[in-house]
């Protein structure tokens, strides 16, 4: 018996990066983030589930990732790395027919020297100082002969839309991105294209909206994710359950112990953070997430289930991150191999 069971909705997924291509609104154009195996869901079934809804531009982190995602792509789609272009990478972007969004003045050099004539694009660093060209950089930057497609910059706050950085952001790459004429402009991934038309220019790049995350509300659950029910033990009062014998029952009570743990990507800070659903009914977690297995307090039941739920309609990878200390997207791209996944609602 697997670990559990991880059910991906491939028709919310593109129900979702429908809903966002309308709020991207008429002349911008919609892609979709599919980095690190489209966040653990499989980028080879995700990504042309996003083609057929109507994505053209498709974004991953490194060369090695454009390779997979073309193969299950074909040719068409615009393919672009936000990692630019590193050490080798010059046959693995050829073979895919893909894009490196360029991050320094050293990236450029070594993209005019291997890849000369070939399309790419422009990160600009507008605050975040984690990828992309300085204003001073960019300013003493030869850019003759380069063929630039799109240039394009992140937001580091736009989960909070009130912060003020995000108004310093788009300042700042307004101001960088002034001089460039008939190259497309992409600010906004999930968040900025939530926040509004001025973040969103000409391209957006939605990733964890698509999944179901926050920031946006407004999207279709995804995942669900059942496991299974090893055994169900009675326990008394004033015995421990799990390591450190953190919890103690209060009363008798039935405790199912299901098949799954940390090495599947339940964080140990879970504990007795969430709950577990059989049905409608939330049942609590008690004691500590162990390697392999959680316990759960399933005293009010009926009957002994077979299994319970931990991601679902009652309670997204947004809700279990709150509980576990930590964001959706982590929750989600730590969901484990031994997670049998079944695919449903796309061919």
């Amino acid at each position: 018996m697997p670990a559990g069971t991880l059910t991906i909705d491939l028709s919310a997924i593109a129900a979702n990066w429908t809903a966002l291509d309308a709020l991207s609104g008429p002349g911008c154009q919609t892609g979709a983030v599919v980095k690190a195996d489209a966040y653990g869901l499989g980028v080879a079934r995700v990504a042309p589930v996003l083609a057929a809804a109507g994505a053209r531009s498709f974004f991953v982190a490194l060369a090695q990732e454009a390779v997979a995602l073309r193969a299950a792509l074909g040719p068409g789609p615009v393919i672009w790395v936000f990692g630019g272009i590193m050490p080798g990478d010059a046959q693995a972007l050829s073979a895919a027919d893909a894009r490196p969004l360029l991050n320094s003045p050293a990236q450029v050099a070594a993209f005019r020297a291997a890849c000369p004539g070939a399309p790419c694009g422009l990160q600009l660093d507008s605050g975040m100082n984690r990828l992309g060209l300085e204003p001073a950089e960019l300013a003493a930057l030869d850019l003759a002969g380069l063929d630039l497609r799109l240039v394009m910059s992140h937001l580091a706050c736009a989960d909070t839309p009130d912060h003020p950085q995000n108004a310093a952001q788009l300042a700042a790459f307004r101001g960088m991105a002034g001089s460039f004429r008939d190259v497309p402009l992409s600010l906004a991934a999930t968040g900025g294209t939530v926040m509004g038309r001025d973040f969103r220019f000409d391209l957006t790049r939605p990733g964890i909206g698509l999944y179901g995350g926050l920031p946006f509300a407004a999207a279709r659950p995804v995942l669900a994710l059942d496991l299974p029910v090893i055994q169900v033990r009675e326990v008394q009062p004033g015995e421990s359950v799990g390591y450190g014998a953190t919890w103690r029952a209060p009363a008798p009570r039935r405790i199912a112990t299901l098949a799954a743990g940390y090495a599947d990507g339940l964080h140990r800070a879970l504990g007795r953070g969430v709950s577990y659903w059989a049905g409608d009914v939330p049942c609590p977690g008690v004691g500590r997430v162990s390697m392999d297995l959680v316990t759960v307090d399933v005293t009010h039941l009926d009957a002994d289930p077979d299994s319970l739920r931990l991601l679902g309609p009652h309670q997204g990878i947004d809700a279990v991150a709150e509980a576990a200390g930590t964001i959706g997207y982590e929750v989600l791209t730590s969901l484990g191999p031994r997670f049998d996944r079944v695919y449903k609602g796309a061919a």
